[in-house]
């Protein structure tokens, strides 16, 4: 392997360039070389090189053209002459110069109807006739490029209209220094527009997808992002409100636009796009990814709050819980990953007034009234849900009229309870309740004494022996029951 060979192949590693591209950028410049010491201007030149043997071919390449005059013989038409020649054919007249107006034709035609100075001269009132002498435009022979039939049937003779006729030429042992600053020029520059063209061919792929890059800087109102091979421009309108961008910090964006300039291909990235958010889910969640889930409508302003449409593709799959994830760790990735942007996730219907009642939540639905003439839906929530409805500023009424593509009318309703179903609170049993419970203690606290004592007195009388009792026994047993009694009463 030759050492011009190592030179390329190094090139083509650095630039990420095909080793075809490199070898023919050498080329070229060996060709703008030749013309600089040994050709003409706009001579048509093509190099051949060979990088293994260092050696290259020259030819001159012509295309086969018509037979035409060359170009001194077509600028021969004299204008002055034929003014000349129009004065002596008129004695009598009036003069009037006007100039030829070139219009080029829209459509099917290539060239263009073009004339040159149009003269025309009236003659007396015997004359009545005019003379108008128009020259057209004749089409130039390039003798450089061009090659006329009759000559390349000399060279070849089944050559036909716009055949290509290569001559070999001379190879000069070596170049001036002129040449060779024009061949390291053309170098250069060819490497140059390679790369360029290769960093917009597979960035145009990436348009419309979303992609990681790194914060370079900020140009005023503009962030720079590294997105390895290129750098991509976020615009201020295409940034989340809010949020801040500091340099060295990983990103995803999305390729809003790709095209090119002068300076090279123009990279446009966007964080405020719903698409962002529909790529962001496709990223983060494996059931959206295989299909299994599908992304309905999505209804975003960004940096603040987004609701998402999804539904099931195949059965046994539960479409917002394959979204939410385990304890909410999948879609806290997602608002993470957007500067903490609210999330709403919906489950889409095909009934339409469903699906209208579901974009409205955390507000909980009544009813809802389709007008398909109109295409607007009258909802009705109750009263205490009308603030949950409409949302802050109207933000929650606004994205679910953008997520189900309906006018929405939200219509709050009083709603009042039947009396015989009117439930009782806990407050309400409560003072009910205490009294009885009161009562029941108090009696039971008095009942107590008045037992305790017909225990005592039924004690006493088994406790008497069954010998015969006198009077004075008796009386003493009297007063004794009398006694206790008023104990009992105190």
């Amino acid at each position: 392997m030759s050492d011009i060979t190592n030179a390329i192949k190094q090139i083509c590693e650095e630039k990420n360039l095909s080793y075809e591209a490199v070898l023919e950028t050498i080329e070229s410049a060996l060709a703008a070389a030749y013309r600089k010491d040994f050709g003409e201007k706009n001579q048509n030149v093509k190099v051949e090189f060979d990088p293994e043997t260092g050696k290259s071919k020259v030819y001159d390449v012509k295309t086969v053209v018509e037979d035409m005059p060359e170009i001194e013989e077509a600028a021969g038409v004299d204008i002055a002459a034929n003014l000349r020649s129009a004065d002596e054919g008129a004695e009598e007249g009036k003069f009037e110069s006007k100039k030829l107006e070139v219009r080029s034709k829209k459509g099917k035609e290539k060239e263009a109807e073009a004339g040159a100075n149009k003269e025309i001269f009236k003659g007396g009132a015997e004359a009545g006739a005019g003379v108008e002498i128009v020259q057209e435009e004749v089409r130039k022979f390039n003798p450089k490029t061009e090659l006329q039939i009759k000559d390349a049937r000399l060279i070849k003779k089944t050559a036909k209209v716009d055949d290509v006729i290569r001559t070999k030429l001379t190879v000069p042992e070596a170049y001036g220094r002129m040449a060779a600053q024009t061949a390291k020029q053309v170098i250069i520059q060819k490497l140059r527009e390679a790369e360029r063209e290769m960093i917009f061919s597979e960035f145009k792929n990436k348009e419309h997808e979303v992609v990681a890059g790194v914060i370079q800087r900020r140009e005023g109102n503009v962030v720079l992002v590294d997105l390895g091979k290129a750098v991509g421009v976020l615009p201020g309108e295409e940034q989340i409100m809010g949020e801040r961008y500091h340099a060295g910090e990983r990103i995803k964006v999305y390729v809003k636009y790709v095209g090119t300039t002068n300076r090279g291909p123009e990279i446009i990235l966007s964080r405020t796009s719903d698409e962002i958010l529909k790529k962001v889910f496709y990223l983060e969640i494996p059931e959206i990814a295989n299909g299994l889930v599908e992304i309905k409508a999505v209804a975003r302003e960004a940096g603040h709050r987004s609701k998402v449409a999804v539904a099931a593709a195949g059965e046994n799959v539960d479409p917002i819980g394959s979204c939410v994830g385990q304890r909410g760790a999948r879609i806290q990735t997602i608002i993470s990953e957007l500067g903490g942007e609210k999330i709403d996730i919906i489950e889409y219907d095909e009934d339409i007034a469903k699906f209208i009642a579901h974009a409205l939540s955390p507000a909980k639905v009544l009813s809802v009234e389709l007008r398909t003439e109109e295409k607007r839906a009258v909802v009705k929530v109750a009263e205490d849900q009308l603030s949950l409805a409409i949302g802050r500023e109207g933000q929650n009424v606004r994205l679910a009229a953008r997520l189900t593509d309906w006018k929405l009318d939200i219509v709050g309703e009083k709603i009042q309870a039947k009396p015989e179903e009117a439930p009782k609170t806990e407050t309400e049993k409560a003072p009910e309740a205490a009294p009885e419970v009161k009562v029941e203690i108090e009696k039971k606290i008095e009942a107590t004494p008045a037992a305790e004592l017909e225990k005592d007195e039924k004690l006493a009388d088994e406790a008497i022996p069954t010998e015969p009792a006198t009077e004075v026994a008796v009386e003493k047993k009297k007063k004794e029951k009398k006694s206790k009694k008023k104990e009992n009463k105190e």
